[in-house]
């Protein structure tokens, strides 16, 4: 085993042109579209990349059940989804459709959060855009996804010898899969914030995901002021207090302005003042992509979180090399994507959206406060 000195990058050309569907909101281009504007960038050398393995269907089954895991092959294999394949696992739903990836595109994404775990043994940080179905159930396919990679990570993570791990997602939606997968583990500190009557409508603030998690359910129009009060008197001062082994965050790019399936109004310095204030808590840092369905919002989100984890410096205008990545970007069927301001093709960085931080955050963090 090799201790890493430079953040590890996991990705694979799966994702290129590998779509849910024409309408489905994951048809937008996410992880190669990073992959794209990072090497533009000339932030991804490839000492830095690894190609990320296919999970086996064993190592699937830490979590998930054998008769699921076989199911989405079979799936995959005849492009045909059963009447119980629906009923049972949600495959076929039009949540959940059938696509020509099916198994392997998850499997993919699962099998670089599992090799993290064993990479993570002796330290490091590691960036799994491809990341973060954190919805996946043991036995069905939820809200987009088939498997759940983030339980499979600390799971591995666990077997590689980590024992105490923080999970901090700031995904627009309650990762009701992992709080099912690792609830009520002494030695797993959840914390979410997540907008409230969100589907899938988990995660409420009374909920303390089985004794050892937060859920701060955030209202419509969540800022960055109001993050910001979040990360500084809840998430920060609970993580420290764990002392964690390990940190796995996600950042899910859908808790942005611009996302289609939400309605929080955070820019993307949010996200990344959040990564860099987990940064060096723990020896082994661990960041997934998870929800975001702009794709120019998520493109240029989560290339920045590769920027901030290596120590680079946002540029104020883009080369003409990134900036091509952007335009060649398109947004069928959704009026934001009709109309795209000239910095979604020009810049990283976002104007911040600051604002008031409402009474009825400060009320939710008081509460969480006397846990």
């Amino acid at each position: 085993m090799w201790l890493m000195t430079q953040p590890r990058f996991i990705g694979h050309e799966i994702y290129r042109g590998s779509s849910y569907g024409r309408w489905h909101p994951l048809r937008v281009p996410r992880v190669s579209t990073v992959m794209d504007l990072a090497r533009a960038l000339g932030w991804l050398p490839d000492a830095q990349f690894i190609t990320s393995p296919r999970a086996k269907p064993a190592a699937l089954t830490a979590f998930h059940t054998a008769d699921y895991v076989a199911a989405l092959q079979r799936v995959e294999a005849t492009q045909e989804a059963s009447a119980t394949d629906r009923t049972r696992h949600d495959i076929g739903s039009v949540t959940n459709p059938v696509f020509p990836e099916i198994f392997r595109r998850p499997a993919t994404a699962a099998g670089g959060s599992i090799l993290a775990g064993e990479l993570l043994r002796d330290g490091g940080v590691i960036y799994n855009p491809a990341g973060g179905t954190h919805h996946g159930l043991p036995d069905r396919a939820n809200g987009f996804c088939y498997l759940n990679d983030p339980v499979l990570a600390v799971l591995s993570l666990r077997h590689h010898g980590v024992r105490r791990i923080a999970y901090v997602d700031i995904d627009a939606h309650h990762p009701d899969g992992v709080e099912v997968g690792m609830g009520g583990d002494p030695e797993c500190l959840m914390i979410s914030v997540h907008e409230d009557r969100l589907w899938p409508r988990t995660g409420h603030l009374e909920n303390d995901g089985g004794g050892n998690g937060f859920n701060l359910p955030v209202p419509r129009g969540f800022n960055d002021t109001e993050m910001a009060f979040v990360r500084d008197a809840l998430i920060l001062p609970k993580v420290w207090a764990f002392q964690p082994d390990a940190i796995v965050f996600l950042c899910g790019a859908d808790a942005v302005e611009e996302d289609p399936l939400s309605h929080l109004s955070l820019s993307n310095n949010a996200h990344w003042d959040m990564l860099r204030s987990l940064m060096g808590v723990a020896p082994r840092l661990l960041v997934l992509g998870g929800g975001g369905y702009n794709p120019w919002s998520v493109g240029r989100l989560w290339t920045g979180v590769w920027g901030v984890l290596n120590g680079h410096e946002m540029p104020e205008v883009l080369p003409p090399k990134a900036e091509a990545v952007l335009r060649a970007l398109t947004f069928e069927g959704n009026k934001r994507g009709r109309n795209p301001p000239e910095h979604w093709f020009t810049t990283l960085r976002d104007a911040p959206r600051d604002g008031a931080v409402r009474d009825v955050v400060k009320d939710a963090v008081a509460e969480l406060l006397k846990r």
